[in-house]
């Protein structure tokens, strides 16, 4: 069909499909379905995913870990909904029977210049609310004995879980009609109407509110839609590996972070099949979804290029990225990273692991955006910037998003 008959026949012709289009069958996607029946029984519900499954990029290709909230800024969406989410999701791995623990995790100095950086974390768990034990060198061999440091703190409420279980069972417990392999190509909004959605396939979805909830195509669905997102997303792939000796680490170890950046560093997380997964580092990715070097797209690199705020970065912050950089080419970098905290291992012990890809949010003059970022614009939802920690506050933000798109169904047409 011509774009301009389907633009013509797609919102003035027919009745709707559903009330709200969720666009993106991730954890947040789906949790936003969630809500919303949850919140309000008889409300229809579509989900539009491009992949032939869920939790196919930023959900299912990260180390699973609950987070506490520690790390976030006291008031910001991301430590009131890391908080509260790290409850709920024990919560519901609990009552649907989902493979997780509540394991704590040691945040661990190496350097005499990273002690009062650790007592600042201290602090911001106090202001958020979570139990925080500060450890000296020998309590640390307590926890790990494999692990060396100048001083620790203990987070009690960090924890892991698999959140593509947690996906999976999101779309069954919602209600929602799930569509895979259904890639959104076009967009007609019509504010005193609603939306229709043309799927690559030739599927035409009505509805009246969209909600968008693309993860790594997020910014490209606003534009879609007819909405300037003011930033764009430039994707960083964290690159991992599995320990071959998982008996050398007990929990979670997490390096001190560098608060310039929303990275933590390379940690050592045991998962809840017993396996450990070490990394990531955070390097630029040359596709939206590269998950390797050799993935390359041009045009989304040109499109990564072409933003102002991606050159911004690399100047303000070319030293830091070297050494991401470097730690990606080489195995012994790597391996240094990993010996800060863990001195014994060595690099038979490191076996690749694969990668992910983190959505990061760019304003023009080269912000990281910090916290999460969730804009509206007429009969839209968009939310524009959600990596971790939003797996672990995914029901709490799938809540907001869902208190928005029905506020917006209740208003008049």
């Amino acid at each position: 069909m011509h774009y301009r008959e389907w633009r013509w026949c797609s919102v003035l012709g027919g009745a709707y499909d559903c009330d709200v289009l969720v666009v993106g069958g991730g954890i947040v996607g789906l949790a936003t379905a969630y809500a919303i029946t949850r919140a309000a029984p008889g409300t229809r519900v579509t989900v539009l995913e491009k992949e032939d499954g869920p939790a196919r990029h930023q959900t299912g290709r990260n180390s699973g870990v609950i987070h506490s909230g520690i790390y976030y800024r006291p008031g910001s969406l991301k430590a009131r909904y890391a908080v509260r989410g790290a409850a709920e999701m024990v919560k519901f791995c609990a009552e649907y029977g989902i493979a997780h623990a509540v394991t704590g995790k040691l945040i661990v100095a190496t350097e005499r210049a990273e002690l009062p950086r650790l007592h600042a974390l201290v602090q911001r768990g106090r202001e958020n609310g979570i139990p925080v034990r500060e450890l000296g060198p020998a309590q640390i061999t307590e926890y790990e004995p494999e692990v060396r440091g100048l001083a620790a703190i203990h987070v009690g409420t960090t924890g892991v879980c698999d959140y593509a279980a947690v996906t999976r069972e999101l779309a069954r417990a919602s209600g929602a009609e799930i569509r895979y392999g259904a890639k959104v190509v076009r967009v007609d909004r019509r504010p005193e109407r609603g939306v229709a959605v043309l799927t690559a396939a030739g599927a035409v979805v009505r509805a009246r509110v969209l909600v968008n909830c693309a993860g790594l195509r997020c910014d490209e669905v606003a534009r879609l839609t007819g909405d300037d997102p003011g930033m764009r997303i430039v994707p960083f792939r964290g690159e991992y590996y599995e320990l071959a000796r998982p008996e050398l680490v007990r929990g979670l170890v997490y390096p001190v972070p560098d608060p310039a950046f929303p990275f933590l560093g390379v940690h050592l997380t045991r998962g809840v099949d017993g396996g450990v997964h070490i990394g990531p580092n955070a390097v630029p990715a040359l596709a939206r979804e590269g998950y390797g070097w050799g993935v390359v797209r041009p045009r989304e690199l040109a499109g990564t290029l072409a933003w102002p705020g991606s050159w911004a970065i690399a100047r303000r912050h070319w030293r830091y990225g070297a050494g991401e950089l470097r730690r990606s080419v080489s195995k012994g970098a790597f391996l240094e990273a990993v010996r800060r905290l863990l001195p014994g291992v060595d690099a038979g012990d490191l076996v690749p692991a694969p990668a992910g890809v983190r959505a990061q949010a760019v304003l023009r003059d080269g912000t990281l955006v910090d916290d999460f970022l969730i804009r509206e614009g007429a009969r839209a939802v968009h939310v524009l910037n959600a990596p971790s920690p939003a797996a672990t506050a995914s029901l709490p933000i799938g809540r907001e998003i869902g208190r928005r798109a029905l506020a917006m169904l209740a208003s008049p047409e």
